[in-house]
């Protein structure tokens, strides 16, 4: 048995996770660090994660569970999260925050937290699983049980090196097995409901994150077709997503679609449906998370995902160097978003991830 810190949220998963542990014979240490602002002037509200409440909620059910608890205050250490964030969509990119979140700080700062309290292991309540060889093999991150939950496309940016000392107890679960052993252990979380927005974002609006940040660089500018005709004037490329068609300000005679977005010229492309399709694009900053970094020019095969809980397309990906890689779908997909994470499995077992250019 081991001694293992539990990252708890205050949720039910990783309510669970803790228990699931202490069961199993480990020594388990619980703790929960505040990274979101969870209702100050910025963002935060009662359904998104790391609230003061949450925090109450982690502490009662490490109580009820008879386990040390610790709780961190990191919101300085978040302000990363939050100015990459703005960043991005400034740069016309659409970030993903939860990713990088994991990347950054939650497998980086609680790694280290756990290495403090002479830990182990450390576990949290994701829904992914982690196959760990009994050699000196790579540790190997899987998907969760739980087609619905699956969250291994979020933790691909994980340091590899973290993979041997980490833990998904509920990662072999369904949902609703989760809940039911809440209620059969009379966890006070049995029936929370999930976080449903990004921690920092008010009413899920990442406008108003951005008009209070950086309102001077919003701006308005050119709605433009694909050969380059102007089709009005758009109130800021920060507004406007790859794929979006509701809410553009301006009524056409047929569906467009947000096809592109130039910041340094702050124009936004408008297309049809078929044009918002494409087969191909670039990643970087590629994560080598279950393989080792492969030699230019080589080709991997395999099922690409470009969203969460998007259907995972047949692809062809070729090496330029270790961080970048060329993407060749089999077959054309929708709104394929600089920004975004694009991940690469075999089957459950995640390879490689990289960052849309």
């Amino acid at each position: 048995m081991a001694r293992v810190l539990c990252a708890m949220s205050g949720g039910v998963d990783s309510s669970v996770a803790a228990a699931l542990l202490k069961e199993a014979g480990h020594e388990v240490l619980g703790i929960f660090l505040r990274l979101g602002p969870g209702g100050d002037s910025v963002g935060g509200s009662s359904r998104a994660c790391c609230s003061v409440n949450d925090a109450q909620d982690a502490s009662r059910v490490a109580d009820r569970l008879g386990i040390p608890f610790y709780a961190l205050n990191y919101q300085g250490k978040f302000s990363s999260i939050i100015e990459y964030f703005v960043d991005e969509y400034n740069k016309g990119r659409t970030p993903n925050p939860c990713a990088r979140c994991n990347q950054w700080l939650k497998f980086g700062t609680l790694l280290d937290e756990a290495t403090k309290l002479e830990c182990e292991y450390l576990a949290t309540g994701h829904y992914a699983q982690i196959s760990h060889p009994d050699d000196d093999s790579p540790s190997i991150l899987r998907r969760g049980a739980d087609p619905a939950k699956d969250q291994s496309y979020f933790l691909f940016a994980m340091p590899p090196t973290s993979l041997k000392r980490v833990l998904f107890p509920v990662g072999d679960y369904s949902k609703d097995r989760i809940r039911e052993m809440a209620e059969e252990r009379d966890l006070p979380v049995a029936h929370k409901a999930d976080s449903q927005e990004i921690c920092f974002v008010p009413e899920d609006n990442y406008r108003k994150v951005l008009q209070a940040r950086t309102p001077e660089l919003i701006k308005p500018g050119r709605f433009v077709d694909t050969s380059g005709e102007d089709l009005g004037e758009h109130q800021g490329h920060q507004n406007y997503t790859i794929g979006q068609r509701r809410g553009l300000g301006i009524a056409f005679g047929e569906p467009k679609y947000v096809v592109g977005i130039d910041a340094p010229t702050n124009t936004i492309t408008l297309g049809s449906r078929d044009e918002l399709h494409s087969s191909q694009f670039e990643v970087a900053e590629i994560n080598w998370l279950s393989m080792v970094p492969q030699e230019p020019g080589l080709i991997l095969e395999g099922e690409m995902q470009i969203r969460h809980q998007g259907t995972p397309h047949p692809a062809r990906v070729e090496i330029i160097d270790s961080q970048r890689a060329k993407v060749e779908l089999f077959n054309s997909a929708s709104a394929i978003t600089p920004g975004q994470a694009a991940v690469l499995y075999d089957g459950d077992k995640l390879l490689m991830g990289g960052w849309i250019e």
